[in-house]
């Protein structure tokens, strides 16, 4: 998919990817990969400044682990977090009524 379709889209694909629970970064990336079929192959380079600003904004929250002598930072969905997301489906909801009744003639 062209990244310019993904601007604007991208925190709420995060935020539903960590509504199923706490992840760190790879599992997040390989989440969204997997849940879109492969369509949504982001680079680390993309969805870690996100995660960054989603948890500056206080939508998400992290701590770090140890994991096989590796640390890594751990991201799950906060209280604000969850309102964010269900505000993004509502809206995503109208949004893709329209363009289907536009480009599709529903």
């Amino acid at each position: 998919m062209r990244s310019d379709r993904m601007k604007g889209n991208l925190d709420a694909l995060l935020l539903a990817v960590l509504q199923s629970g706490a992840a760190h970064g790879y599992e997040v990336i390989a989440e969204l990969r997997r849940r879109s079929g492969g369509e949504f192959d982001m680079p680390e380079g993309t969805v870690y400044p996100s995660l960054h600003k989603l948890e500056n904004e206080g939508l998400l929250e992290s701590e770090w682990d140890v994991v096989d002598g590796r640390r890594r930072r751990t991201y799950r969905l906060t209280a604000p977090g969850a309102a964010a997301l269900a505000r993004e489906r509502a809206e995503w909801a109208r949004f893709s009524v329209g363009m289907n009744a536009v480009l599709v003639g529903l």
